[in-house]
């Protein structure tokens, strides 16, 4: 074979590879093209996406009582039962409770940050009023004598400052009187010396024992001026007030320092309040007061503590705190009963969340954070002292933080449904024992 007939059979040999790809390829090609045309060709129009069921665990009782029911029903009020799905009682986290939108709104769940408040409020107490013991004058005469005349003869009459009350006489004051009179009459008729100074030293000590016996300068004047005795002394209210109590009958003998008068001014009294032991820390001086009595219902007193005092009722377990008020027309008078709102606590803020935000179960207090949409976590906290609706707390919750303020108790008792759901749907799935 020549070597042109040897390179014509390499060509030929060449075009039969090439041809025998190009059909193989062609019948990879063609159907793998074609394939998504039929297919597209016979699939159905395509259908719009149905939203996913959600799944119904168990149906509740609307009232929050412990009852769940597995399909649905009503309650003996003809009220439905609630449905409770899958992703509600799937928790975000651990310690985090989720609730829908629509669950969220229905329970009427409204939070509040915890704040930096004073925590002042009012301590309720009951107390009587009682005379301002500053205000009380006796009138108890100096030397023995009689009672010669009654100028007030009862009590509970209103008397005015040096007002006469009754008269007195006393041989001793007559005494007195005629001793004072002879040294004085005696130094200005004496030469000066010794002798008339020694007269003049006896008509001062004579002075000086009558007006320690209650005389007064204008009565002094008046004898010096008379230059006779006066047989009876009139013995005067030392204030303006009341008279309390009357030991003085006309004709009666006294002693010296009898008391036969007492004057007491109620122009001011005090409201004794009786506060438990537990809120005594609370109280301060100079905090104020407002007091009701029961004889002028709807109307208020306010006055300020003036004193915490030193002793404690055994009995009752009270301290008495005393509160003074102004009494200008009379109208609080001793003895009389009272209800006493003292405002307490510490003026400085401290954190505090609303009383309602607080879950107790006895052994430790709750609160609920709201961690989101739909969020919730329990905390527990650590309370201090409480004020007019808030609550100090001391550790569990920082401040601005939102809590829980209402259907919070809700929120728990579905938390609590849940877990006994949970329960029992695990002790129904274990197997059975033999």
């Amino acid at each position: 074979m020549n070597k042109t007939t040897t390179t014509w059979i390499a060509l030929a040999v060449a075009a039969l590879a090439g041809a025998g790809g190009y059909l193989a390829g062609q019948r990879n090609a063609i159907p793998s093209a074609g394939r998504p045309a039929a297919a597209a060709a016979s699939a159905p129009a395509s259908a719009p996406a149905k939203p996913a069921e959600r799944k119904i665990l168990y149906y509740r009782n609307p009232m929050g009582l412990p009852d769940t029911s597995p399909t649905p029903k009503q309650d003996s009020m003809g009220m439905d039962y609630i449905p409770v799905y899958a992703e509600e009682q799937q928790p975000d986290a651990a310690n985090t409770l989720k609730l829908s939108t629509d669950k969220v709104q229905k329970l009427g769940v409204r939070t509040e940050p915890a704040a930096m408040r004073p925590l002042g409020r009012a301590l309720r107490a009951t107390g009587r009023v009682e005379p301002d013991e500053r205000r009380i004058a006796l009138i108890s005469p100096r030397f023995e004598g009689y009672v010669e005349r009654l100028h007030v003869n009862t009590t509970s009459q209103a008397v005015g400052r040096g007002q006469p009350l009754f008269e007195v006489y006393s041989p001793d004051l007559v005494t007195a009187q005629q001793e004072y009179l002879l040294a004085v009459q005696g130094a200005r008729q004496l030469p000066a010396g010794e002798a008339a100074g020694g007269m003049g030293r006896l008509a001062d000590a004579s002075l000086a024992r009558l007006r320690n016996w209650g005389l007064s300068d204008d009565e002094l004047a008046t004898l010096v001026k008379t230059g006779e005795p006066r047989r009876t002394l009139t013995m005067r209210s030392p204030v303006a007030g009341i008279v309390t109590e009357k030991k003085a009958f006309q004709g009666m003998r006294f002693m010296p320092g009898e008391m036969l008068y007492q004057v007491t001014d109620l122009s001011t009294v005090w409201v004794v309040a009786d506060v438990p032991e537990r809120d005594i820390a609370l109280v301060r001086p100079g905090s104020l007061a407002s007091v009701q009595l029961p004889a002028y219902p709807g109307e208020r007193f306010e006055g300020r503590i003036t004193r915490i005092l030193p002793t404690m009722d055994a009995a009752t377990r009270t301290v008495p705190v005393r509160i003074e008020l102004a009494n200008p027309r009379g109208r609080l008078k001793p003895a009389m009963s009272a209800e006493v709102a003292l405002q307490a606590g510490a003026s400085a803020p401290v954190l505090t969340v609303p009383d309602s935000a607080v879950i107790d179960s006895g052994t430790r207090q709750l609160v609920l954070v709201r961690a989101g949409e739909g969020r919730f976590e329990p905390r527990e906290v650590r309370l201090g002292q409480r004020g007019d609706g808030v609550v100090e707390v001391l550790s569990g919750v920082r401040e601005g933080e939102p809590v829980v303020v209402a259907a919070n108790f809700l929120i728990d008792a579905e938390s609590n449904l849940r877990a006994a759901v949970g329960g029992f749907g695990a002790a129904a799935s274990a197997p059975a024992g033999h």
